[in-house]
């Protein structure tokens, strides 16, 4: 059975399972309902074939979550599986000892069902730690009802001009152009991270990782936050943004309060049970925007680069062996499809694609298949210390109480002493 369980209540519920000799502990942060359900589903399914097993999933919130998850791995209570966001994150996990090889755990059969990039992400040193669970896509969640009353027809925004010229046109109508959540910080850099793509290119962030040129002070970078202060000084946000948590952001973007909203497509279903009706707003209601290019619609590289995640599991060391037996029974195609047919996520087990009926996740299953890069989210691909500076700097950027050049250099610096 599924449980719902705080962590202090962890090893004294585990010591009153007499009934099951293993114990699988999974951690992960706050799912939708629909997707509770679906692990409530698989675990039962998975005991009923091993009842030596009992498989148990806590959930915390998303913030809390990134805080605990560091000492959680060096405790006792350590979990077998937990929720990844993969990047440098992972390689930091890994050098610290908290991460299992699973690479003998894991057959070619099982192996082969994963597109090889996915599996690349969750490779550390030549093993496998974990495997993926699904890739999602940044993009502006756009309010078609809003944004036709402000005389604005979002399918022609192409570049960042012409976001900003909208920007403004539905600011003159009295309606607030976009939704943010800036006191969780990570909303923001999706913004500095893709204009930075559109900068500098679907590599850019791979070469300044490597130090070419100049960096994360290089041109590219410096650009993207003077291109994200152009947006800024338009102050399209809602008021008190900067003391909006994501979640709330999300729930008022659902409730009608904006008519963007720069988010991922994991937000489909939570952003509706966020909203104070509890529905938020119809699919015909809604649209999903690319990140517009820089200048020309069309620019070499960045321009087809998507942001995102490949969202996974990662195995801790010493985990039971029954761990990664499970790890792969959750995602195999039949429990793949399923995800996909629910509209719950977009799936990445190879065949699964073919079970979505979202118009919005085909859309996005679509432009990360036809993407030219897909970056991983900047605050977990460039490790835990490199990521909260640059939700840092983006929250700065956004306040105007920095230099884009400056917010360049502290990323940089962060990077060379990380």
């Amino acid at each position: 059975m599924n449980k719902f369980l705080p962590i202090a209540l962890m090893v004294a519920a585990s010591a009153s399972m007499a009934s099951a000799s293993t114990e699988i502990r999974v951690l992960r942060v706050q799912p939708s309902a629909k997707e509770g359900a679906f692990y409530e589903r698989v675990e039962k399914a998975f005991e009923e074939k091993n009842p030596d097993v009992d498989v148990v999933f806590e959930y915390i919130a998303n913030e809390a979550y990134k805080s605990k998850l560091p000492t959680l791995l060096q405790s006792s209570t350590k979990p077998d599986l937990f929720y990844s966001w993969g990047g440098q994150t992972l390689v930091e996990q890994t050098k610290a000892g908290f991460l299992a090889d699973i690479s003998g755990a894991v057959s070619d059969e099982v192996r082969a069902t994963f597109p090889e990039p996915a599996l690349a992400a969750y490779t550390v040193d030549g093993a496998l730690r974990g495997l993926p669970l699904y890739a999602t896509e940044v993009a502006f969640w756009v309010n078609t009802e809003l944004t036709e009353k402000a005389g604005v027809d979002y399918t022609t925004i192409k570049t960042w001009d012409d976001f900003l010229a909208a920007v403004q046109k539905i600011k003159d109508a009295g309606i607030t152009p976009i939704m943010a959540g800036g006191q969780d910080k990570w909303p923001l850099h999706f913004y500095w991270s893709y204009l930075a793509l559109r900068e500098g290119g679907a590599d850019a962030i791979n070469k300044a990782m490597q130090g070419e040129e100049g960096g994360f002070s290089g041109e590219a970078f410096v650009k993207a936050g003077a291109d994200f202060q152009k947006l800024t000084a338009l102050e399209p946000f809602q008021p008190g943004y900067m003391a909006t948590t994501y979640e709330v952001a999300s729930g008022m973007f659902a409730d009608g309060k904006a008519a963007f909203h720069l988010m991922g497509d994991w937000d489909y279903g939570p952003m509706r049970a966020r909203s104070q009706s509890g529905k938020g707003l119809p699919d015909e209601q809604l649209a999903f925007m690319a990140f517009p290019a820089i200048g020309e619609p069309v620019t070499e590289g960045g321009a087809g680069a998507t942001l995102g995640g490949m969202n996974g599991w990662a195995v801790t060391a010493d985990a039971d062996p029954k761990a990664s037996e499970f790890l792969t029974f959750m995602l195999n195609l039949e429990h793949q499809k399923e995800i996909g047919s629910e509209g719950i996520f977009v799936p990445i087990v190879k065949g699964a694609e073919t079970s979505l009926t979202n118009p919005f996740f085909q859309r996005v299953a679509a432009d990360i298949a036809g993407s030219t890069h897909h970056q991983i989210f900047l605050d977990q691909y460039l490790g835990a210390s490199v990521g909260a500076t640059v939700n840092d700097i983006s929250a700065d950027l956004a306040q105007g109480v920095i230099a884009p050049e400056d917010a360049a250099a502290q990323v940089q610096e962060a990077w060379e002493f990380r």
